[in-house]
């Protein structure tokens, strides 16, 4: 092809447009013959280079993408997107969307993960989060518990899932990246357990309800810790409910197996506030982190409460870590109650009990006599503090 400059600078040749009406291109052009250099002018300054190589990037990662999944064996859990029925959002997340669905006639909740556009400059990134993603998959498909929420299936890919539209001419799927991966489990219509404690926020529970919901989590906590999983995430709102309000840990996205060396697992891991004072301060760690956890929603449980709303994450985070600062527990806390809340956050992760240990303290208490927290309407009948309710 022959190159020359421009009228005005350096030009490189291209087809123009024919002066005829039609706005055609050049008869020339529709067969293998040459054409003239007239028709081949056009500005190297207006070249857009960037935008070209954005999609020409965003081209090479899909290739790329679609090479290697069609490289690998599909795995035991992934499931037929073709099957799946998407119907509504049910919340948002940092990475995703949460959405109501059918599989093969069961109702499933499924998380949509979106970690942005593809392009080389982000295929370290997706592929490390694409891999924790993976890792989630191989912990939660092998777990059976009535306290854990059931596992249907995953998918690498979203290819053949169809996405509503609030405009229904849009067309949502051609715009998911095609490294989008999503998790199928059951779906449990009670909410988050954070809901349920918010919509009880002023009549608080009965004590009776307290025990029960405290031991469907040290239960689902026990069996996890039995096969030697961490959770690392433990929070009222990872804890969902079903229409009976028996309760089902949930959301493993960064649940590991235990290292049997501790110092192979170090790292800030988790949700400030939950968060025991060794992953705190980045010291190694194991499942004692998750008893740290779980006496933290213990308290919330019983009190129907947030911890620390007064102070700031940075504030929280230094003076767990540094100064032993915990949720004050109010004075008509049962003892027994009380005793496991202290035992479970002890600075010193060596003193915290089992989860297994935690159990069976829990199934010992008596609910007989009631005991649980003063309601915000009610004049309490002991000596409870009630500015203490949420410290």
């Amino acid at each position: 092809m022959d190159l020359k400059s421009g009228d005005e600078g350096g030009g490189v040749k291209t087809p123009k447009k024919s002066d005829d009406q039609g706005g055609s291109r050049n008869p020339k052009l529709k067969g293998t013959g040459s054409f003239s250099s007239k028709d081949m002018i056009f500005r190297a300054d207006k070249i857009d280079l960037k935008s070209l190589d954005i999609q020409l990037e965003k081209h090479l990662s899909r290739v790329w993408s679609r090479n290697v999944d069609n490289q690998r064996p599909a795995e035991e859990w992934e499931i037929d997107l073709a099957k799946l029925d998407l119907r509504h959002v049910v919340a948002h997340g940092t990475y995703g969307t949460v959405y109501r669905a059918t599989y093969d006639n069961q109702d499933v909740a499924v998380k949509l993960l979106d970690w942005g556009e593809d392009g080389i400059g982000a295929t370290a990134g997706i592929a490390a989060l694409r891999a924790s993603f993976r890792q989630e998959v191989a912990v939660w498909q092998k777990l059976d518990h009535p306290n854990v929420t059931k596992f249907v299936g995953a998918s690498m890919g979203t290819s053949n899932l169809r996405i509503p539209s609030q405009n229904a001419s849009a067309d949502n799927h051609s715009s998911m990246p095609s490294r989008a991966c999503c998790v199928v489990v059951e779906y449990l219509p009670g909410g988050t357990l954070k809901q349920y404690l918010i919509r009880n926020r002023r009549k608080k529970l009965a004590f009776k309800v307290v025990i029960k919901l405290a031991l469907d989590l040290s239960r689902g906590l026990s069996y996890l810790h039995s096969k030697r999983i961490v959770h690392r995430d433990v929070k009222t709102e990872n804890m969902l409910l079903d229409a009976h309000r028996n309760l089902k840990i949930a959301d493993f996205g960064v649940a590991r197996v235990e290292a049997q060396n501790p110092r192979d697992m170090t790292g800030e891991t988790g949700t400030l506030g939950y968060m025991a004072p060794e992953v705190l301060d980045g010291k190694p760690y194991n499942r004692t982190c998750d008893v740290y956890s779980f006496g933290i929603c213990l308290w919330e449980i019983y009190c129907c409460d947030m911890p620390y709303p007064d102070l700031s994450f940075v504030d929280v985070s230094s003076a767990v870590a540094r100064q032993n600062l915990r949720p004050e527990i109010p004075r008509c806390c049962p003892n027994s109650l009380a005793s496991i809340m202290q035992k479970c956050w002890d600075a010193n992760p060596k003193k915290r009990p089992d989860m297994d240990e935690v159990v069976r303290t829990l199934e010992a208490v008596n609910t007989s006599k009631g005991g649980g927290m003063i309601p915000d309407d009610h004049t309490p009948t002991c000596f409870c503090l009630l500015p203490t309710r949420g410290p």
